[in-house]
């Protein structure tokens, strides 16, 4: 793996302030979409900034699988022959999505729409993350799905199925659910209508319509109908919001830091961190604001700043969902207390993400009160080293990496290997922007 992240953990202890120019990976969320719809579009695509990933490969893979050309010309580049809103083919075997719970979701709604049989699968961790909250809703639709008990992977999906359009008011906010019923929508009779209780990522619906698809989308909306064709376009993906996270959290909190970020992703969907952040008193500025693959970007400039403790506005909970782990290190450098709540979504990430910060950060010496949907972080004391467990979760194994810069000792991060799965070459960058952080 790039960056040696392949090992199983990290020693990390006290860098210097952050300086220079950084360039994070392309955006996970639009690499795993640009696989897909352009697999399904009329004629070739070709997609720049793709993420060497881990995730976003896997889902390349099974496409390749289900009959899809794709050619790599360089690092970060892929040539997609598109086959077609029916030219999909049974692949041999079943399909690995890796540690991709959103190539597993979407693809459950996809595959629903074929005519073929397909067998859904992913690693240990994949494996015990629930697929009931896509399956039902699909199976409304006429989808046919069998799961393991508890609604476990692997995903059987019965092809041949006619699906019908439905009005689906959607009782949890998750851009992956949402996604998936839209995919089933694409090959469903009539209109399919999605309703969110707070408003998530809308990537879907933005490279759907940069596509040519007519689909109607507002916050917490979304509509589509059957029956139209997607066209082949060239993709340039955006660096990736919340890889960026990392270090817009590190230089904040490292006195002395001073980072530009190139060309981030600013899906308003997706900056949620921002906005709580300032309210922490971050010292962020946005220069030079463009588009790229049909989403907003800009660079960022970050300094670091002293941060307080806030109540976190409900309102961006669903916005930042993949920034929680950033976010609670902030939380305990900050002076006050930070809390969370509304963020019950963070119990069935990767891990469960609340109570594996909550421990990792008292295995530090910070004092968290955890809820059922979400924690109180105290924060303004002294950090100190300690052994932290990821629990296979990269976003909390490169949040302890954050946190170990701020500690008064060594800290070492456990089962760090699937930061390639987000972020390869995560360590080889962090150390060249001041990070101490070194292979165990």
């Amino acid at each position: 793996m790039s960056g040696g992240s392949a090992g199983r953990d990290w020693i990390a202890t006290r860098g210097t302030a952050l300086r220079g120019e950084l360039v994070v990976p392309g955006d996970k969320s639009v690499s795993h979409r640009a696989i897909m719809l352009a697999s399904l579009a009329d004629g070739v695509s070709r997609v720049e900034g793709f993420l060497e990933g881990e995730d976003a490969r896997a889902t390349e893979a099974i496409f390749r699988r289900l009959g899809v050309r794709i050619d790599v010309p360089g690092e970060g580049s892929r040539v997609i022959h598109g086959v077609g809103i029916d030219g999909l083919r049974a692949a041999d075997g079943p399909l690995d999505c890796g540690n991709a719970g959103t190539g597993m979701r979407l693809l459950a709604g996809l595959l629903a729409g074929q005519a073929f049989d397909s067998v859904l699968v992913g690693d240990a961790s994949l494996s015990r993350r629930p697929m009931r909250r896509v399956t039902v809703p699909l199976a409304r639709m006429g989808a046919r799905i069998d799961t393991d008990e508890g609604g476990l992977p692997p995903l059987r999906i019965q092809g041949g199925n006619i699906l019908q359009g439905i009005d689906f008011e959607s009782g949890i906010a998750s851009a992956q659910v949402k996604s998936a019923m839209l995919l089933a929508g694409l090959y469903a009779r009539g209109t399919t209508t999605v309703r969110e209780p707070h408003p998530t990522r809308d990537y879907t619906e933005r490279m759907l319509l940069a596509l040519g698809w007519p689909i109607e989308f507002s916050p917490g909306f979304a509509r589509l109908e059957g029956g139209h064709r997607l066209q082949a376009r060239d993709i340039l993906v955006p660096a990736d919001f919340s890889s960026a996270a990392f270090f817009i959290v590190a230089a904040s909190l490292v006195p002395g830091s001073e980072v530009l970020l190139r060309r981030v992703g600013m899906n308003p969907r997706r900056t949620g961190l921002l906005h709580v952040l300032r309210a922490m008193g971050a010292d962020i500025r946005e220069a030079n604001p463009g588009e790229q693959g049909g989403e907003p970007v800009c660079d960022l400039h970050v300094r670091h700043a002293p941060l307080r403790g806030i109540e976190v506005p409900q309102a961006h909970v669903a916005e930042m969902i993949d920034e929680f782990p950033a976010l609670f290190v902030a939380a305990a450098c900050a002076s006050g207390a930070t809390v969370v709540r509304g963020a019950a979504e963070l119990r069935v990430k990767e891990s469960d993400r609340i109570a594996t910060m909550a421990t990792g950060l008292r295995a530090l010496g910070v004092q968290v009160d955890e809820t059922p949907d979400g924690a109180t972080i105290h924060g303004g004391g002294a950090l100190h080293g300690g052994h932290v467990d990821s629990h296979g979760d990269h976003r909390i194994a490169m949040a302890f990496a954050i946190a170990a810069q701020l500690a008064e000792g060594d800290v070492r991060i456990g089962d760090i290997a699937n930061v390639a799965t987000s972020f390869p070459g995560f360590d080889t960058l962090a150390r060249g922007a001041g990070f101490g952080l070194a292979m165990a």
